[in-house]
């Protein structure tokens, strides 16, 4: 066995561990800031809820993002959510 091995091990895994805690509690504090800015934004008039997907929307791939709209118009044309053609029909 290796002088030290399982006190190195030891004192390695504690440092692993105490980094995890000091950054869970730091997520923490980053999460109660976000949610104090939608409060301050909700306070304001404005819908956090739809802040909320534009935030998750602006994060994603614009590639990812553009399939992911197209597939959902797709979708709204099959069920009748949305026209398959502008003006379809209006000028007659």
């Amino acid at each position: 066995m290796k002088a030290g091995g399982p006190n190195v091990a030891r004192d390695q895994l504690r440092a692993f561990i105490e980094r995890v805690e000091r950054l869970e509690e730091e997520k923490s504090t980053i999460a109660d800031d976000i949610k104090s800015v939608y409060s301050e934004a909700k306070a304001s008039g404005f819908d956090t809820k739809a802040m909320r997907k534009i935030v998750r929307l602006r994060g994603q791939d614009e590639q990812k993002l553009a399939e992911e709209e197209a597939i959902l118009d797709s979708y709204k044309a099959a069920l009748g959510m949305l026209p398959l053609f502008e003006n379809d029909g209006d000028a007659a």
